[in-house]
């Protein structure tokens, strides 16, 4: 029972058998060979084109010819100059009724 309910959901993961002995060595192609084989001729070969890249941020900063690792860079060091101004605060609190 439990391999028959894996089987089942796999079932979309795992494509059916279309090339069996016989479809193949028969000299000719089944009605099913046909239609992949159709199927696979009308998709589109070679790489992605430079217009289809995703945009916004990914595109401009992380994918094509500006990539970059600066965004990064920023993030760390707004997060830091953060941690900093907000560390000197409490720091400066810590001192206004005297000296440690």
């Amino acid at each position: 029972m439990f391999a028959s309910s894996v089987r089942r959901s796999l079932g979309g993961l795992i494509p059916p058998k279309i090339a069996t002995p016989g479809a193949v060595s028969s000299g000719g192609t089944s009605a099913r060979t046909a239609s992949v084989i159709e199927f696979y001729s009308k998709l589109p070969k070679g790489p992605k084109p430079e217009s289809e890249r995703p945009g916004g941020l990914r595109g401009r900063y992380f994918e094509g010819k500006n990539a970059s690792g600066a965004p990064f860079l920023a993030t760390i060091l707004i997060l830091f100059g953060l941690g900093y101004t907000i560390d000197y605060n409490m720091h400066l609190k810590h001192h206004k009724n005297g000296h440690h």
